[in-house]
C-alpha cells in the first residue's frame, strides 16, 4: 500500500549536526535509510507493514510551505535503526542496543519530483469543499472523497502515514497536472497557517527525526556526515519545534 513520509527541509542543528532532509538532499542521495524515527507507531509501520516496492509520497514538514514534493518507493524492508545506539548521533537512545533493538527503519528510494507539489493548504482546502471544484476536476469524486479521508487531514501529526490507493493517485494527479493554484489565496494575502506541530503518535513518545547520517559507502562523505531530518509532523494548527522529548532535551 502507499505511504506518506515526512521530512524536515529546513536546517536545524542538533548536537552540532544539521538534521534537515529536503527533496534536494533526497534526489542527490538517491536511496536513504529512514533513520532517526523515535515514535512507536511510526516505527511499527516501518518494521511490520512496509513492503519493498510500496509507493511513497515524500512530504516536506515543519516548514513555510508543507506539501508533497516527490514520489519514492520502499527499497528495503524494516531493519534495526543502528543510529539509536550511536552515542554521537543526534537521536541516540540509551535504552536500546544491538542485542535488543527498539527502533527500526526502512530504505527509501527517490523516484521523481512533482512539477506542482500539492501543498497542505491545497489538501485542506479540497477536504473542506462540499463538491469537487472544476480546477481539480480531473481527480474525480472518488479522488476528492479519498483526500477528505487522508490521515494528513484528520490526524496530521504522525510522520509516517498510510495512504489509500485512491488518495495516492489523486495527489499524484494534482502534482502532475496542476491548475489548482487559483483555489488558494494569492501569495501575500493573510491566510490560515498551514505550518505543522511536531509529530506525536497516540501514547508513544514524539516521533524523532529521520536522519541520513548512516549513509552507505556509495554516498559521498559530505552527504553521509550530514544528518537529515525526516519526520516532524504537522498538527491541526501551527507547526513548531517538537514539544515532547525533542524540545525538552533536543531529542533522539
Amino acid at each position: 500500500m502507499p505511504w506518506l513520509m515526512k521530512a524536515e527541509p529546513d536546517s536545524r542543528v542538533v548536537k552540532g549536526k544539521d538534521v534537515k532532509f529536503s527533496v534536494d538532499d533526497f534526489e542527490k542521495i538517491g536511496t536513504s535509510p529512514w533513520d532517526g524515527v523515535r515514535n512507536h507507531e511510526a516505527k511499527s509501520i516501518m518494521k511490520e507493514r512496509m513492503k519493498k516496492g510500496d509507493k511513497v509520497l515524500f512530504y516536506h514538514s515543519n516548514c513555510k510551505e508543507p506539501g508533497v514534493f516527490a514520489l519514492a518507493t520502499i527499497a528495503r524492508e524494516g531493519y534495526p535503526d543502528y543510529t539509536a545506539w550511536d552515542a554521537s548521533h543526534p537521536y541516540f537512545d540509551a535504552k536500546t542496543d544491538k542485542d535488543k533493538p527498539i527502533w527500526f527503519m526502512v530504505d527509501v528510494k527517490f523516484e521523481k519530483r512533482l512539477d506542482h507539489p500539492p501543498t497542505l493548504a491545497l489538501v485542506k482546502q479540497l477536504a473542506s469543499l462540499p463538491s469537487l471544484p472544476e480546477e481539480a476536476g480531473y481527480i474525480g469524486q472518488d479522488g476528492l472523497k479519498a483526500i477528505k479521508g487522508m490521515a494528513l487531514v484528520n490526524r496530521g501529526r504522525l510522520s509516517v502515514q498510510p495512504v489509500t490507493d485512491e488518495a495516492y493517485e489523486a495527489v499524484v494527479k494534482l502534482g502532475t497536472k496542476g491548475g489548482w493554484e487559483s483555489l488558494l489565496p494569492a501569495k501575500g494575502l493573510k491566510k490560515t497557517s498551514t505550518k505543522q506541530e511536531p509529530d506525536v503518535g497516540n501514547e508513544a513518545p514524539a516521533d524523532e527525526a529521520h536522519t541520513a547520517m548512516s549513509k552507505k559507502a556509495k554516498v559521498s562523505d559530505k552527504a553521509s556526515s550530514q544528518a537529515r531530518r525526516k519526520a516532524i509532523d504537522e498538527g491541526p494548527k501551527e507547526e513548531q519545534p517538537e514539544t515532547s522529548r525533542r524540545s525538552k532535551r533536543i531529542k533522539r
